[in-house]
């Protein structure tokens, strides 16, 4: 945990201050306008090619004008590169394919059934096309380094774990509040799993959650951190944070605001350690952790 600590106390040392301090004023208000004017719901409304093209935009908006802040401050000649501005423009369109992609299976002639086996191989298939295309990507520009990050070498558990303990008080109190038990546990919505003897069906369901995160650490902190770090360093943090936020839009907005910080802490991390593993045990431990939270608050209260 030292060692993790160190690396955060000498970002905030080295970080750009002004850079950091625009990054979040610009996140800010980004939230504000998404939480006035339902930003992302509205979104949601539109086909499917239309959506793409919305989230698209965001995202674009977003990590650019994070590149462009550290740009400013940190004179990076960065955008005289031409991969960095193919890169740039291609990673949102990768993470807009994948909030805005549809799957319409028929497993099942149970309209209920159908729904849920649609839910269940919705997170693996867009893992599955998500990594592919990384993987894609990695082989032509960054052979020379790991799969962003896919590495266990000097991988340490132990402040992972730790780092999963301190978030417990949290969870437990966002677990009271309304907005939280409105959107967790997740399966809530599938009312397939809301009838009795379904024990089996939503742990299948939220193993497939799970996988999610994979493809969002692999995404997030191994590609848009490790991949960029090439060509900006440290400054590549930052933009990331700000993408990251964005993909929490409709969330709880005390889970949307955190998601900017934690996704940052997160990405120091991987940039230091050149691992997202530990990142993905955290990541994925807060998640069924907050399903556990929901399905109790829901009890309770």
């Amino acid at each position: 945990m030292k060692k993790i600590f160190s690396y955060l106390v000498d970002y905030g040392k080295t970080v750009n201050r002004p850079a950091f301090l625009l990054s979040t004023a610009f996140t800010a208000v980004a939230i504000f306008i998404n939480y006035r004017f339902n930003l992302n719901a509205n979104l949601y409304k539109l086909p499917e090619w239309g959506e793409f093209v919305g989230w698209y935009g965001v995202f674009l908006l977003s990590f650019g004008i994070g590149h462009l802040i550290h740009a400013a401050f940190s004179k990076t000649a960065a955008f005289g590169n031409r991969n960095f501005i193919f890169l740039l423009l291609l990673a949102p369109s990768l993470f807009a394919w994948k909030m805005s992609a549809d799957i319409g299976y028929n497993f099942s002639p149970d309209r209920l059934e159908n729904e849920y086996w649609n839910n269940v191989v919705y997170w693996p298939y867009k893992v599955a096309v998500v990594s592919s295309m990384l993987y894609l990507i990695h082989r032509y520009f960054h052979r020379d380094q790991s799969f962003y990050g896919l590495t266990a070498k000097g991988l340490e558990l132990k402040p992972y774990l730790l780092m999963l303990l301190l978030m417990l008080p949290l969870i437990a109190l966002a677990s009271t509040q309304p907005d939280f038990l409105a959107m967790y546990p997740r399966f809530q919505k599938v009312e397939y799993l809301l009838q009795p003897d379904r024990g089996w069906h939503k742990l299948l369901y939220e193993l497939s959650y799970g996988s999610d995160f994979f493809s969002i650490e692999l995404f997030f902190r191994g590609f848009l951190v490790l991949a960029f770090a090439k060509y900006v360093g440290k400054d590549a943090i930052l933009p990331m944070a700000i993408f990251y936020c964005t993909i929490h839009f409709g969330k709880p907005l005390g889970e949307c605001i955190s998601s900017y910080f934690g996704g940052m802490i997160l990405g120091v991390i991987t940039y230091h350690t050149r691992s997202i593993l530990g990142g993905f045990l955290v990541h994925v431990g807060i998640a069924w952790l907050m399903e556990l939270g929901g399905s109790i608050g829901k009890n309770l209260f």
